[in-house]
This record gives structure tokens, sequence and C-alpha cells, in this order.
């Protein structure tokens, strides 16, 4: 996948929330909670995620998509944006968000 780029931003609520871009500027994954510190929220943006628990699934529309869990608290750190036609073009964007494959 094409270069990708980590956003820290502040949501409504003031918390600290991370996204991903493509170099097209679509998102591509997105943190599932806000975080208090910015430091918090970048530690888990940045973070390995090889072990955490990813599931891939489809959408009520029949898309396909993915969300990873931590198996550390059983809370989800992080999804994908849109759904895929396919599974390999989803495989492939968990892939430039951490997934070992």
């Amino acid at each position: 996948m094409a270069e990708v780029t980590l956003e820290i931003y502040k949501d409504k609520n003031n918390s600290f929330r991370w996204r991903r871009r493509a170099v097209n500027g679509e998102i591509i994954g997105a943190s599932s909670e806000g975080y208090e510190s910015k430091k918090a929220c970048e530690a888990n943006a940045t973070r390995d995620m090889s072990g955490d628990i990813w599931e891939f699934y489809k959408d009520k529309k029949g898309e396909h998509r993915w969300r990873a869990t931590s198996p550390a608290n059983g809370r989800q750190v992080g999804k994908c944006t849109e759904g895929y036609k396919s599974s390999a073009s989803c495989k492939a964007n968990a892939k430039a968000n951490g997934y070992p494959g």
C-alpha cells in the first residue's frame, strides 16, 4: 500500500484520537476510542499490533471490514473506516494499520 500518514487530533469531546490517511487523503484506519492525553494516544497508534486479535468480517452491506482488539484488556484498539468489496483489499488496508498478515 502507498505511504500512510498518521494524524493525532482532538475530537468533539476534547479527547485525543488517531487516524491514518492514504496519499489520496482517504482515512484508512482510526482509533476506536478517545484518549485523555496525546502521549497515550500516540502510544496506542504506534504500538506493535501484531499480538492483537484481528477480526475480519462483512458488514450489513456485505462489505469486508476489520477491527483489532487488545488481548490484554479486550478493548477494541483500531478499526477500518470503510467497507471493501474484496477480502484482499480489506487485508491490504489492515496491513497498513499494523496487521502482521
